[in-house]
């Protein structure tokens, strides 16, 4: 039998800066120490897995490679045991009281830099033993080397400043680590407690993960596997696991890069949508693993926040200590793997958009509203998402999409725009003025049924060199056709005359009033004078509460060729008062198309004057 002696070290002057910081600082999540104690035993079975390769004596040879986890709310202690590789009294002292190998001094370092105190920083730096502190009176560690001629070791520390080493019998190989945890902190001497945090940070680790003899980790790591040894079930259930969710992906994205960083993804795409139906903002569900274990679940800048609707894993076993998110020194590094997966993603919806134009119809439906912010605000890849844009326009069925390209590909080869109108639906558009002249010339217009849609393509701006242009716009100069509309147009110089009698009547509600070379059924047209507030962009504004103009100055053209305009011209000399009601009329219906009718109420009130005038010698008639 071996006679127990006991040694008492004083901690580095770095280590016991470091455990002052751990000890005292307001952590977030204290729950963090867990995954440290876990990666640390992951780290020591995966070397003896390595020293089995090529030493045949092995102590304790028998013993499975696995950690065990067990709780004990009565004496208010969590243990954690694994049989790695073990430590002998020399590597106690070096890695649990000195800075050899504890990275210590880079710890240190980075806090100087300026870098926050927060859970990520501790696994980084090699400290994570310490992390244990945060919640413990005192932490024990009785371990034993994988060499049979090692010693049975027993480390005990209260973090105070000292550490004592004693030799004691019994200790299997590896290291078995007590945390008797402060009064504060007996959650964790809690199993339900323990299971969610191993579930959430721990459920990947390569070896069995037990908790008071039950499985974790059942679950496995499918971003490390080749995709083709993998079923769709699998591919669902870890969907489902990983996302928390109960339907079925829509989309996934399996891939592995060597650049910038050696990495690992598998992204999935959700069912539905539940941003589309107004019940919440999605969070980010994409999660930062290394070595399969979680460091962040919403690391912030990975990807971009309009792919926030995206879940999955991104792993790197080299992630570097600059990957963190507090150090600002990285950010190149942090943009690359962000333009490496948005562009790797954007390229798996091309080829579904080409290849299953079904299937990425319906990604379209539920998920447009992200690729459209994305358009809005990510210039990085607005060029890749302009492609995967869709809308109805005028030569589709209802319910039909084309995109930019195929758009462009229909073009007449003298048009240098893509034309566009935004209304509440197809048939509004359809059934308004506005794309009279384009369906006479055959020209194609896009339709834009929901609000975000022009402010997207206002910060598009053109597509493939075509500029991208409303066709409530005033500045549009289309060319002559013949017309089918029956009856002669009024004379320019009627028109001329009609126009500033127009003008007289509506005041500095409009700026110019003329003929049309747009209409062919409507009476009268308004069109937009300021290309940044259209009507579109005003609705829009409008129902995000933000200030708009109280009263909008707009182009008025008459249809020379349309009897009301042609009785106008007479009416206004003859029935001076009812002509004027007239055009009043005339201007809130092309308002009301336009979509710029704020209040109804004058309109209102002048139709029932109208009707009772009208109605007047019917009365007096009987």
């Amino acid at each position: 039998m071996t006679q127990s002696t006991t040694e008492k070290h004083e901690f580095k002057a770095e280590v016991r800066q470091i455990l002052d910081i751990v000890i005292h600082s307001l952590y977030t999540e204290r729950e963090i120490f867990i995954r440290e104690l876990v990666s640390n035993a992951v780290d020591a079975l995966e070397q003896l897995r390595h020293i089995q390769l090529t030493e045949k004596e092995i102590f304790d040879d028998n013993l499975p490679l696995e950690i065990n986890i067990s709780t004990d709310d009565t004496a208010g202690t969590i243990t954690f045991q694994d049989f790695g590789v073990g430590m002998t009294r020399e590597e106690l002292v070096e890695n649990l009281g000195t800075i050899a190998h504890s990275g210590s001094r880079a710890f240190l370092k980075a806090l100087e830099e300026g870098a926050d105190l927060s859970q990520n920083l501790i696994g980084q730096f090699g400290v994570g033993f310490y992390s244990s502190f945060m919640v413990a009176d005192e932490v024990s560690v009785y371990t034993h080397i994988w060499k049979a001629e090692g010693e049975h070791l027993h480390w005990s520390s209260d973090g105070s400043g000292s550490f004592e080493i004693e030799t004691i019998e019994g200790q299997r190989r590896g290291c078995k680590i007590i945390v008797k945890l402060k009064d504060e902190n007996k959650e964790f001497a809690q199993s339900s407690s323990v299971k969610r945090i191993l579930e959430h940070y721990s459920a990947f680790v390569p070896f069995p993960l037990n908790l008071n003899g039950d499985r974790i980790n059942t679950i496995q790591a499918l971003w490390l596997r080749n995709k083709n040894e993998i079923t769709e079930e699998e591919y669902t259930e870890f969907y489902k696991f990983q996302g928390n969710a109960f339907d079925e992906p829509m989309l996934r994205l399996h891939f592995a890069a060597d650049a910038p960083l050696a990495i690992n993804a598998l992204l999935f795409v959700p069912k539905e949508n539940p941003e589309r139906f107004g019940l919440m903002r999605v969070e980010p569900g994409v999660g930062l693993y290394c070595r399969k274990i979680l460091i962040d679940n919403k690391p912030e800048a990975l990807l971009p926040e309009w792919l926030r609707f995206l879940k999955g894993v991104v792993d790197s076993a080299d992630l570097p200590l600059n990957i963190s998110r507090e150090t600002m020194q990285d950010n190149s590094l942090i943009q690359k793997l962000n333009r490496l997966l948005t562009r790797r993603f954007l390229k798996l919806l091309e080829e579904e958009a080409e290849k299953r134009p079904e299937t990425y119809e319906g990604f379209w439906s539920n998920f447009s509203v992200f690729l459209k912010e994305g358009v809005a605000v990510d210039m990085t890849h607005r060029e890749q998402l302009a492609k995967l844009l869709r809308y109805e326009s005028s030569v589709t069925e209802k319910g039909d999409f084309t995109s930019l390209a195929d758009y462009v590909s229909r073009m007449k080869e003298s048009q240098k725009e893509i034309y566009y109108l935004n209304a509440k639906n197809r048939e509004a558009i359809e059934s308004g003025p506005y794309v009279e002249a384009f369906k006479a010339r055959n020209l194609e217009v896009l339709y834009l049924c929901e609000q975000i849609d022009e402010f997207v393509l206002n910060h598009l701006h053109e597509f493939d060199g075509k500029r991208l242009v409303s066709v409530d716009q005033a500045e549009l100069d289309l060319e002559d056709v013949p017309t089918s509309a029956e009856g002669e147009p009024l004379p320019d110089a009627d028109i001329k005359v009609l126009g500033q009698w127009f003008r007289d009547v509506l005041g500095d509600r409009v700026s110019e009033v003329g003929g049309s070379k747009r209409l062919v059924d409507s009476p009268a047209i308004v069109l937009s004078t300021d290309k940044f507030m259209s009507p579109g962009m005003r609705r829009m504004m409008q129902s995000m509460n933000q200030d708009v103009p109280a009263s909008v100055r707009v182009n008025l053209e008459l249809n020379p060729r349309h009897t009301l305009i042609h009785n106008l011209f007479h009416l206004r000399e003859q029935d001076a008062d009812l002509a004027k009601n007239l055009a009043e009329q005339v201007f809130d219906n092309a308002l009301i198309a336009a979509g710029l009718l704020d209040d109804p109420r004058k309109m209102v009130d002048r139709i029932y004057g109208l009707l009772e005038k009208l109605s007047s010698p019917v009365a007096e008639k009987n």
